[in-house]
Order: C-alpha cells, then sequence, then structure tokens
C-alpha cells in the first residue's frame, strides 16, 4: 500500500455533487493497494497511522497522535499512488491491485481503522468512485507511508 497522509483543519468528499462525507480536524487518508498487499499489511499500516506523533502539542512540536487529540478520518481510495511514472509521458497502472481484489483490501482498511480507533471518527469515500476533495491541509504537514517498509 501507498498512502498520503495530510494533517488537515477540515475535510469532505463529494460525488456528483452530493456531500457523502466530511471531518473537521484529523487526518485524510488516500490509500494506493498495490499487487500483492495483503490483510495483515493493513493491520501494520492501520496500528502505524493511529500512532503517528504528527500533531502538534502545547510547544508546537510534532508530539501526539491521533488518538490523543481525538482527530477525525477521511479515508480515501486512489489507485492513482501506484502508478509508475518512469517510462514515457503516461502512467502505467500495472502496479495496482486489480478492482476486484483492491475493494476488499479498501474496504478492510477501513474496517481496521473503526476497529483500532473511534469509529463514529472514520470516514470512508466510496471505491472506484469520481470523488471530489476539499481538503484544508495543516501546516501544510503531509507524510508518504509506504508498507514496503512495515514488512
Amino acid at each position: 500500500m501507498i498512502l498520503v497522509l495530510q494533517r488537515s483543519l477540515s475535510a469532505s468528499i463529494s460525488v456528483d455533487n452530493t456531500e457523502i462525507a466530511s471531518i473537521k480536524k484529523g487526518l485524510v487518508i488516500f490509500a494506493g493497494i498495490e499487487k500483492g498487499d495483503t490483510f495483515q499489511v493493513v493491520e501494520k499500516i492501520c496500528t502505524k497511522i493511529i500512532q503517528l506523533r504528527i500533531f502538534a502539542d502545547a510547544q508546537n512540536k510534532m508530539n501526539l497522535s491521533l488518538n490523543e487529540i481525538k482527530g477525525e478520518i477521511l479515508a480515501i481510495s486512489q489507485f492513482t499512488l501506484c502508478a509508475d511514472l518512469n517510462k514515457g509521458n503516461r502512467p502505467s497502472f500495472t502496479r495496482p491491485e486489480t478492482p476486484e481484489v483492491a475493494v476488499h483490501i479498501y474496504n478492510q482498511f477501513v474496517q481496521y481503522l473503526k476497529q483500532s480507533y473511534i469509529p463514529e471518527k472514520v470516514h470512508p469515500g466510496i471505491f472506484g468512485a469520481d470523488m471530489q476533495i476539499n481538503l484544508t491541509n495543516d501546516g501544510p504537514v503531509t507524510f508518504i507511508l509506504n508498507s514496503q517498509i512495515l514488512v
């Protein structure tokens, strides 16, 4: 999995001009599912996300976790994160998992976030949908997390 984590002050997802989810302070997570990703990868990566100390404490140092600030999560599937841009000018999409498999891993990702955090604070997008994301990045603070380093 390749994930982009963006600390946010607020964010929302719309599909067909209808807002389907929104959050206040927390994390927006863009998740790309790669071939070979497993449910074991999901468990490790979700644990890491919840424990990351990327929110400011009273001294404005990144020292607090999502759990400590009781922030919200917006979890969005984004297969383009797995694109290969090394050759030519058109992205190659041979690295993303097939939609038939990726949807199950994405759903497991959302479910594990809900199980390991506060369920009502985890808001998913719609897998495979054409979504519009409105995001106010806090900082800006953005991290890239690759599950290969956790294996």
